[in-house]
């Protein structure tokens, strides 16, 4: 804990992995977003001059005020993202849920072109240097190579690619600055006219705004990955981060005011066959500048990754997402890995790649997934203001301004939906679905969970403890259960150890685990509730604490025993006299749906969803780390609605059976 603790001041090493892992999309958008801009336009002094305001203005507004100053501050325990900023709100109505899975669901979905559009733009400068060279091979190749090395934490990651992006951000402002120096009249950009004029009175001038859009769309997982560096390292890091990008703008402006008259090709290139980026090097350095642009773009694909794994941590925390397993490679606050994650975003890249083939193709559709995400970020935002004691005029004021500009990039990018914007927004919809049937099929499944008073049951237990006739289950039996009231539960549980196969133990263990908002929280209450015959334990456990169950349990009935408190020794005469101590055995329950359940249409494709959903995914007891060596997963009925009244006609016969 204490590692996450300092991991999260400011610090030169947390500067560094700052860099390395929060900063690779938005600080490789230089290699595409001018030339997206001007691609198949006519260079001229008020489109290089509005472009660059519009730019600027974005940065500014979206990620510098929006992002870093306020949305910052609405962490969860120190994590962010738009999962956690609803976990803050969520109180405030069940309607919130709905811009919270939209804006995940299109974030997810934005992720999976991210990496892609990053490595492709900066691979593609080798074709001026090598003609010919596959470049789709090689892209992934390197996508396949970084989903690979996301299992050894985003510390090292974050670590390795510190250093580099530091070098990259240092390129980008030393290009910038040394065309600045050649033509400074581009730093009249800042001024907000120009951006009005181009929107209003340029030709098609407000649909510019599509490509504007792509300088900014690392803001959103810039706040996602909140957890893995800090508040304030991100705070100070972003200064930085914004005047290299800045410079290199304005320096791309600077030379392609020396381009006026001219059009770019429909790849968004000069007519030396470079984009405005690489058009910026000099032809001794291109070769050095192309290899730092590669490697920086590989590097922009980790903020992606790395915020759609705490993403996907938050789904599960929430139960919006199946319970699949996730690693913890270091104990650094905020350092997690979700092995499925990686390959489902592995798999959604290479997809991606294939299908659009080029960098120009991926620009097209970019960015119009992500406008949903900030929009909906903007909603519980203004909610999370007005729960922190913000005066609704402010909040409502901060809605209105970031909506308005939110609005009109959706608008401006509406126009990439028919050019392969559609794809996002179908990956987005895929997301939605799977987040929305699981969270609907178990509030499906919990509505008519019943709990009843486990002390209307200590006796009976306690007879079949003893009660030698029925053969022996297991010496110790340790039930998973969900009950919050330590004197209720499931009636599930009941149904198995009375009704389905009587199950006879020397002790009753009942096992219930807490997930808390603490991150670090590891702690358990022990409760005898009928001595040496039934015990409770209930842990809490932080979300960012590994549901270690197996080696927690076995820890407390370490305790207990040194206490005196239970005695585990078997009960069985020969055993006893010898002191050998019984087996454990966990049951888990696994609830079916019954033929009885008659549910609507929509019912039956969510609980068909779900079913399809948890076979895919590891069983409870990887979820709860158990021994699967110990564990039994038993299926009982689960009945959710009432069965439709019917009429019977019964007759009993009154004929004997023929005499023999």
């Amino acid at each position: 804990m204490e590692s996450g603790i300092k991991h999260h001041k400011v610090t030169a090493a947390g500067l560094l992995v700052s860099l390395g892992i929060i900063y690779g999309d938005i600080g490789t958008s230089p290699l595409y977003v001018l030339s997206a801009i001007f691609s198949g336009r006519k260079v001229s002094e008020e489109l290089v001059l509005g472009s660059l305001s519009c730019v600027f203005w974005t940065l500014t507004l979206l990620t510098t005020i929006k992002y870093v100053i306020v949305t910052l501050r609405a962490d969860n325990k120190g994590e962010g993202g738009i999962f956690s900023l609803f976990t803050l709100v969520r109180r405030r109505g069940r309607w919130l849920l709905i811009p919270a899975v939209i804006g995940g669901c299109a974030l997810l979905a934005d992720g999976m072109i991210t990496p892609p559009i990053s490595v492709s733009s900066a691979i593609e400068g080798l074709d001026y240097l090598i003609p010919g060279i596959p470049t789709v091979k090689i892209v992934l190749v390197i996508l396949t190579l970084l989903f690979f090395v996301q299992q050894f934490g985003t510390n090292v990651v974050g670590r390795f690619f510190g250093p580099i992006m530091l070098v990259w951000f240092g390129m980008l402002a030393v290009l910038g600055l040394w065309h600045l120096s050649r033509n400074p009249h581009v730093l009249v950009a800042m001024n907000p006219y120009h951006a009005w004029h181009l929107l209003v009175n340029y030709p098609q001038g407000f649909f510019i705004l599509g490509a504007v859009f792509l300088c900014t769309t690392g803001a959103e997982a810039l706040y996602t990955d909140l957890g893995h560096c800090g508040r304030q390292n991100i705070r100070v890091s972003w200064a930085f981060v914004k005047i290299a990008l800045l410079l290199n703008y304005f320096g791309q402006g600077s030379l392609l005011l020396d381009l006026a008259g001219q059009t770019l090709t429909a790849d968004g290139k000069t007519w030396l066959g470079l984009t405005p980026f690489y058009s910026m090097m000099p032809h001794w350095f291109l070769p050095i500048g192309i290899g730092i642009a590669t490697i920086a773009a590989i590097i922009a694909s980790q903020a992606i990754i790395s915020g759609a794994f705490t993403l996907i941590a938050e789904a599960i925390r929430l139960n919006l997402w199946p319970k699949v397993r996730i690693k913890y490679p270091s104990i650094l606050k905020g350092q997690i890995y979700v092995p499925s994650a990686n390959r489902l975003l592995w798999a959604g890249c290479i997809s991606v790649t294939l299908f659009f083939g080029k960098a120009a193709y991926m620009e097209a559709a970019y960015g119009l997934a992500i406008t949903l995400d900030m929009m909906m970020t903007t909603l519980l935002l203004t909610v999370f203001l007005l729960s922190r004691g913000v005066r609704w005029p402010i909040a409502a004021l901060t809605l209105a301004g970031f909506s308005s500009i939110e609005v009109s990039f959706l608008i401006a990018n509406l126009g990439k939906f028919s050019h392969g914007g559609w794809v996002t927004l179908v990956m987005g919809l895929i997301f939605f679905v799977v987040i929305w049937s699981w969270y609907s099929a178990r509030k499906i499944r919990n509505r008519y969970v019943e709990f009843v008073r486990l002390e209307e049951y200590y006796d009976t237990l306690h007879d079949l403890s003893h009660d030698s006739s029925i053969g022996k289950h297991a010496t110790n039996l340790v039930y998973m259960t969900s009950a919050n009231n330590k004197y209720e539960i499931e009636w599930k549980v009941i149904y198995s150890l009375l009704y389905k196969q009587p199950k006879r133990a020397d002790i009753y263990w009942f096992v219930h685990v807490d997930v808390t908002d603490e991150p670090y929280t590891r702690s358990c209450t022990v409760d005898v509730l009928v001595p040496n015959d039934v015990i409770r334990v209930d842990f809490k456990l932080g979300f960012r604490v590994e549901p270690r169950i197996n080696q927690y349990f076995r820890k407390v009935v370490t305790e207990l025993v040194q206490k005196g408190i239970v005695d585990i020794t078997s009960r069985y005469s020969s055993l006893h006299e010898k002191n050998i101590i019984g087996d454990f055995r966990f049951v888990v329950l696994d609830r079916v749906l019954t033929h009885d359940n008659e549910l609507n249409f929509y019912e039956k494709i969510v609980t068909s969803l779900h079913r399809l959903w948890k076979a895919m995914c590891p069983g409870e007891e990887r979820a709860f780390g158990l021994d699967t060596s110990i564990v039994e997963v038993e299926r009982v009925p689960l009945i959710v609605s009432k069965p439709r009244e019917f009429s019977l006609d019964i007759q009993l016969s009154s004929d004997k059976p023929p005499a023999s």
